[in-house]
Protein backbone atom coordinates (compact mmCIF):
# COMPACT_ATOMS: atom_id res chain seq x y z
CA UNK A 1 0.00 0.00 0.00
CA UNK A 2 1.43 3.10 -1.22
CA UNK A 3 2.25 5.64 1.68
CA UNK A 4 3.80 8.94 -0.07
CA UNK A 5 0.32 10.48 0.39
CA UNK A 6 -1.52 11.78 3.30
CA UNK A 7 -4.51 9.45 2.32
CA UNK A 8 -2.26 6.52 1.60
CA UNK A 9 -0.63 6.73 5.01
CA UNK A 10 -3.93 6.97 6.67
CA UNK A 11 -5.29 4.01 4.45
CA UNK A 12 -2.16 1.76 5.49
CA UNK A 13 -2.06 3.21 9.35
CA UNK A 14 -5.75 1.94 9.69
CA UNK A 15 -5.43 -1.26 7.70
CA UNK A 16 -3.06 -1.88 10.77
CA UNK A 17 -6.26 -2.11 13.10
CA UNK A 18 -6.68 -4.95 15.23
CA UNK A 19 -2.91 -6.59 14.40
CA UNK A 20 -1.28 -8.55 17.08
CA UNK A 21 1.99 -9.52 18.10
CA UNK A 22 3.36 -10.94 21.09
CA UNK A 23 5.33 -8.38 22.37
CA UNK A 24 2.54 -5.49 22.80
CA UNK A 25 -0.45 -3.64 25.52
CA UNK A 26 -3.35 -5.44 25.79
CA UNK A 27 -6.21 -2.65 25.81
CA UNK A 28 -7.83 -2.93 27.22
CA UNK A 29 -6.36 -4.90 30.33
CA UNK A 30 -9.31 -6.99 30.51
CA UNK A 31 -8.99 -8.23 27.21
CA UNK A 32 -5.80 -10.45 28.63
CA UNK A 33 -6.78 -13.64 27.20
CA UNK A 34 -5.61 -15.73 30.50
CA UNK A 35 -5.82 -14.06 33.96
CA UNK A 36 -4.47 -14.84 36.65
CA UNK A 37 -7.12 -16.63 38.68
CA UNK A 38 -6.70 -15.23 41.83
CA UNK A 39 -6.47 -11.85 39.91
CA UNK A 40 -8.81 -8.74 40.50
CA UNK A 41 -9.99 -6.32 37.95
CA UNK A 42 -6.99 -6.18 35.26
CA UNK A 43 -5.87 -2.83 34.86
CA UNK A 44 -2.54 -3.49 32.88
CA UNK A 45 -1.72 -6.46 30.49
CA UNK A 46 1.65 -6.03 28.41
CA UNK A 47 4.51 -8.12 27.38
CA UNK A 48 7.26 -5.58 26.65
CA UNK A 49 10.03 -6.87 24.03
CA UNK A 50 13.47 -7.65 24.76
CA UNK A 51 15.41 -4.47 24.50
CA UNK A 52 11.98 -2.22 25.79
CA UNK A 53 10.38 -0.49 28.47
CA UNK A 54 7.15 0.28 30.03
CA UNK A 55 6.14 2.70 32.44
CA UNK A 56 2.49 2.94 34.34
CA UNK A 57 1.01 4.94 37.09
CA UNK A 58 -0.67 2.49 39.31
CA UNK A 59 -3.33 3.26 42.33
CA UNK A 60 -2.12 2.07 45.88
CA UNK A 61 -2.98 -1.65 46.48
CA UNK A 62 -2.67 -2.60 42.95
CA UNK A 63 -0.49 -5.54 42.52
CA UNK A 64 1.34 -6.26 39.69
CA UNK A 65 3.07 -9.54 38.43
CA UNK A 66 6.41 -9.79 36.33
CA UNK A 67 6.70 -12.70 34.49
CA UNK A 68 9.88 -14.01 32.59
CA UNK A 69 8.13 -16.38 30.20
CA UNK A 70 11.75 -17.52 28.40
CA UNK A 71 14.12 -17.30 31.38
CA UNK A 72 16.39 -14.83 29.57
CA UNK A 73 13.97 -11.62 30.80
CA UNK A 74 15.52 -8.63 32.95
CA UNK A 75 13.22 -6.44 34.81
CA UNK A 76 15.01 -3.36 36.32
CA UNK A 77 12.36 -1.20 38.00
CA UNK A 78 12.03 1.93 39.77
CA UNK A 79 9.46 3.24 41.69
CA UNK A 80 7.96 6.86 42.01
CA UNK A 81 5.42 8.15 44.88
CA UNK A 82 3.10 9.44 42.57
CA UNK A 83 2.36 13.38 42.82
CA UNK A 84 6.30 13.31 45.29
CA UNK A 85 9.09 12.23 42.42
CA UNK A 86 11.91 13.18 45.28
CA UNK A 87 10.24 9.99 47.03
CA UNK A 88 11.41 7.40 45.11
CA UNK A 89 12.85 3.95 45.44
CA UNK A 90 16.16 3.66 47.66
CA UNK A 91 18.15 0.76 46.82
CA UNK A 92 20.84 1.63 49.19
CA UNK A 93 17.99 2.04 52.31
CA UNK A 94 16.28 -1.29 50.86
CA UNK A 95 19.50 -3.19 51.23
CA UNK A 96 20.99 -2.29 54.67
CA UNK A 97 17.70 -1.31 56.53
CA UNK A 98 16.35 -4.47 56.07
CA UNK A 99 19.81 -6.52 56.86
CA UNK A 100 19.78 -8.28 53.80
CA UNK A 101 20.81 -7.63 50.17
CA UNK A 102 18.98 -10.12 48.42
CA UNK A 103 15.72 -9.87 47.40
CA UNK A 104 12.46 -12.50 48.51
CA UNK A 105 9.38 -12.93 49.14
CA UNK A 106 7.73 -10.84 52.11
CA UNK A 107 10.96 -7.94 51.58
CA UNK A 108 9.42 -4.81 51.18
CA UNK A 109 11.08 -1.99 48.77
CA UNK A 110 11.51 1.18 50.28
CA UNK A 111 12.01 5.03 49.35
CA UNK A 112 14.46 7.29 50.64
CA UNK A 113 12.27 8.63 53.29
CA UNK A 114 12.33 5.92 55.20
CA UNK A 115 8.50 4.57 53.83
CA UNK A 116 6.82 1.87 51.66
CA UNK A 117 6.50 2.12 48.31
CA UNK A 118 6.42 -1.77 47.59
CA UNK A 119 6.08 -4.86 49.20
CA UNK A 120 7.38 -8.09 47.60
CA UNK A 121 4.33 -10.93 47.94
CA UNK A 122 5.42 -13.74 45.82
CA UNK A 123 8.47 -15.18 43.85
CA UNK A 124 8.98 -17.84 42.33
CA UNK A 125 12.06 -17.50 41.19
CA UNK A 126 14.14 -18.43 44.94
CA UNK A 127 15.30 -14.78 44.91
CA UNK A 128 17.07 -14.65 40.89
CA UNK A 129 17.31 -10.39 41.50
CA UNK A 130 19.42 -7.92 42.29
CA UNK A 131 19.59 -5.08 44.46
CA UNK A 132 23.33 -4.15 43.93
CA UNK A 133 24.39 -3.52 40.39
CA UNK A 134 22.15 -1.32 39.18
CA UNK A 135 21.18 -1.35 35.25
CA UNK A 136 23.21 -0.97 32.22
CA UNK A 137 24.29 2.80 30.59
CA UNK A 138 25.14 4.25 27.32
CA UNK A 139 28.68 3.67 28.26
CA UNK A 140 29.04 0.21 28.87
CA UNK A 141 26.37 -1.15 26.25
CA UNK A 142 28.69 0.66 23.65
CA UNK A 143 32.33 -0.51 25.08
CA UNK A 144 30.30 -4.25 25.20
CA UNK A 145 27.80 -4.47 22.08
CA UNK A 146 28.89 -1.80 19.58
CA UNK A 147 25.98 1.27 21.29
CA UNK A 148 23.75 1.08 24.18
CA UNK A 149 21.62 4.10 22.41
CA UNK A 150 17.46 3.79 23.52
CA UNK A 151 16.88 2.79 19.69
CA UNK A 152 19.80 0.85 18.92
CA UNK A 153 19.83 -2.98 18.72
CA UNK A 154 21.73 -2.99 22.36
CA UNK A 155 19.88 -0.14 24.10
CA UNK A 156 21.46 0.58 27.05
CA UNK A 157 18.47 0.00 30.63
CA UNK A 158 19.38 3.44 31.95
CA UNK A 159 18.63 4.77 28.65
CA UNK A 160 15.38 2.99 28.45
CA UNK A 161 14.59 4.63 31.64
CA UNK A 162 15.28 8.29 31.07
CA UNK A 163 12.59 8.06 27.90
CA UNK A 164 10.13 6.42 30.32
CA UNK A 165 10.86 9.05 32.85
CA UNK A 166 10.24 11.70 30.06
CA UNK A 167 7.08 10.23 29.53
CA UNK A 168 6.11 10.77 32.91
CA UNK A 169 7.11 14.74 33.83
CA UNK A 170 10.33 13.00 34.91
CA UNK A 171 14.14 14.13 34.26
CA UNK A 172 17.48 12.07 34.10
CA UNK A 173 18.17 13.75 37.82
CA UNK A 174 15.02 11.70 38.76
CA UNK A 175 16.76 8.50 37.91
CA UNK A 176 18.14 6.48 41.03
CA UNK A 177 19.81 3.34 41.21
CA UNK A 178 17.25 0.32 39.68
CA UNK A 179 16.59 -3.05 40.87
CA UNK A 180 16.72 -6.19 38.55
CA UNK A 181 14.64 -9.13 38.56
CA UNK A 182 14.77 -12.56 36.90
CA UNK A 183 18.95 -12.59 36.46
CA UNK A 184 20.64 -13.12 40.10
CA UNK A 185 23.95 -11.64 41.49
CA UNK A 186 25.33 -13.32 45.00
CA UNK A 187 28.36 -11.50 46.74
CA UNK A 188 31.29 -14.05 47.57
CA UNK A 189 33.55 -14.30 50.40
CA UNK A 190 35.92 -12.01 49.41
CA UNK A 191 33.34 -9.41 48.09
CA UNK A 192 33.12 -9.70 44.84
CA UNK A 193 30.02 -9.79 42.81
CA UNK A 194 29.07 -13.36 40.70
CA UNK A 195 26.09 -13.28 38.43
CA UNK A 196 23.91 -16.41 38.73
CA UNK A 197 21.53 -15.60 35.95
CA UNK A 198 18.41 -16.86 35.63
CA UNK A 199 15.65 -19.25 37.34
CA UNK A 200 14.87 -20.40 34.19
CA UNK A 201 11.73 -19.97 32.00
CA UNK A 202 8.14 -19.39 33.63
CA UNK A 203 9.72 -17.47 37.12
CA UNK A 204 7.53 -14.49 38.93
CA UNK A 205 7.63 -12.42 40.89
CA UNK A 206 4.26 -9.83 42.20
CA UNK A 207 4.79 -6.66 43.92
CA UNK A 208 1.55 -4.77 45.63
CA UNK A 209 1.89 -0.99 45.31
CA UNK A 210 1.52 0.54 49.15
CA UNK A 211 1.70 4.14 47.53
CA UNK A 212 0.32 5.63 44.27
CA UNK A 213 3.14 4.89 42.01
CA UNK A 214 4.55 5.90 38.93
CA UNK A 215 6.71 2.55 37.89
CA UNK A 216 9.39 2.57 35.05
CA UNK A 217 10.94 -0.70 33.40
CA UNK A 218 13.23 -1.39 31.43
CA UNK A 219 13.65 -4.69 29.76
CA UNK A 220 17.47 -5.35 28.98
CA UNK A 221 20.37 -7.49 29.98
CA UNK A 222 21.91 -7.50 33.24
CA UNK A 223 25.02 -5.78 33.17
CA UNK A 224 26.98 -8.26 34.23
CA UNK A 225 25.62 -11.08 31.97
CA UNK A 226 29.11 -12.60 30.49
CA UNK A 227 27.41 -13.55 27.06
CA UNK A 228 29.28 -11.53 24.50
CA UNK A 229 25.50 -11.21 23.18
CA UNK A 230 23.04 -9.03 23.93
CA UNK A 231 20.29 -11.32 25.27
CA UNK A 232 16.99 -10.36 26.15
CA UNK A 233 13.53 -11.81 25.53
CA UNK A 234 10.18 -10.91 26.57
CA UNK A 235 8.89 -9.88 29.85
CA UNK A 236 5.06 -9.98 30.74
CA UNK A 237 3.48 -7.19 33.40
CA UNK A 238 -0.04 -7.91 34.32
CA UNK A 239 -1.58 -5.68 37.27
CA UNK A 240 -5.21 -5.93 38.84
CA UNK A 241 -6.79 -4.20 41.40
CA UNK A 242 -6.36 -5.47 45.14
CA UNK A 243 -5.70 -3.39 48.78
CA UNK A 244 -2.54 -2.21 50.56
CA UNK A 245 -1.08 -4.07 53.05
CA UNK A 246 -2.66 -3.13 56.49
CA UNK A 247 -1.64 -3.75 60.33
CA UNK A 248 -2.95 -6.74 61.15
CA UNK A 249 -1.48 -8.91 57.74
CA UNK A 250 1.62 -10.76 59.03
CA UNK A 251 4.24 -8.66 56.36
CA UNK A 252 2.70 -5.49 58.68
CA UNK A 253 4.74 -7.13 61.48
CA UNK A 254 7.41 -9.38 60.44
CA UNK A 255 10.33 -7.53 61.20
CA UNK A 256 10.86 -4.05 63.18
CA UNK A 257 11.75 -2.41 60.56
CA UNK A 258 9.48 -2.96 58.33
CA UNK A 259 6.86 -2.07 60.84
CA UNK A 260 8.52 1.02 61.63
CA UNK A 261 8.86 1.52 57.38
CA UNK A 262 4.66 0.60 57.10
CA UNK A 263 4.15 2.79 60.30
CA UNK A 264 6.13 5.86 58.56
CA UNK A 265 4.07 5.07 55.19
CA UNK A 266 0.63 5.37 57.44
CA UNK A 267 1.76 8.56 59.12
CA UNK A 268 2.22 9.76 55.46
CA UNK A 269 -1.41 8.96 54.04
CA UNK A 270 -2.89 9.73 57.02
CA UNK A 271 -1.79 13.69 56.85
CA UNK A 272 -3.60 13.25 53.35
CA UNK A 273 -6.77 12.25 54.28
CA UNK A 274 -5.92 7.93 52.93
CA UNK A 275 -6.98 5.60 55.48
Amino acid sequence: MATATTYGARDHARAQAGTEARTMPVVPATDWPDPPCEAGHLVWAETVAGGGYTHRAVARGTEIRLTDPDGDACAHLLLHVAGRPWERLNTADTVKVQWNAYLRAGQLLLSSHGRVLASLVTDTTDGRHDALCATSTLATNTARYGDGAPHSASPAGRELLKLAALKNGLDPRDLPPSLSFFQGVVVREDGALEFTGSAGPGGSVTLRAEQDLTVLIANVPHPLDPRPEYTSTPLEVLAWTAGPTAPGDPLWDATPEGRRAFLNTAELLASKGVR
